[in-house]
């Protein structure tokens, strides 16, 4: 119970320190170009979901062994299914996006990215909601 709880609001700290703060600051740091926002961007981003990744398997497991209630069990599955999505669905269409625009194309604005920001911020109202409740039990 104790590893549910810890990992859910350790993926929440991460979430909202990269999501929310580093990805848009980045972008206003003087000298930031687009092409050099995206590749910091691309490497951050692939850090955070190798250590989502990590987080998700730590509750999963911590969950099932842990025999716990629906209001532990709900919340577990929508964030690792966002994550999911994530990862499998909409950094490959971000990813090859920005292969274009790192290759110096001109390129439309990308409906993905807000679907990844909806994601996100999914995750970040899912991620305290399953914290708490595996505070409760």
């Amino acid at each position: 119970m104790n590893t549910t709880w810890a990992a859910a609001f350790v993926w929440l700290g991460m979430v909202l320190a990269i999501s929310l703060l580093e990805a848009p600051l980045k972008f206003r740091a003087p000298g930031v170009t687009v092409r050099i926002g995206l590749g910091i961007g691309r490497l951050v981003f692939r850090a955070l979901n190798r250590a989502e990744t990590v987080l998700a398997a730590v509750v999963v497991v911590a969950v099932a062994a842990g025999g716990l209630p629906a209001p532990v069990v709900a919340p577990t599955a929508l964030a690792v299914a966002v994550l999911v999505v994530q990862l499998a669905g909409v950094r490959p269409v971000l990813n090859r996006r920005s292969d274009r625009v790192l290759a110096g194309e001109d390129v439309p604005r990308s409906r993905a990215h807000l679907v990844y920001i909806v994601c996100e911020s999914v995750k970040a109202l899912t991620l305290p909601a399953l914290g708490i409740a595996a505070l409760a039990v």
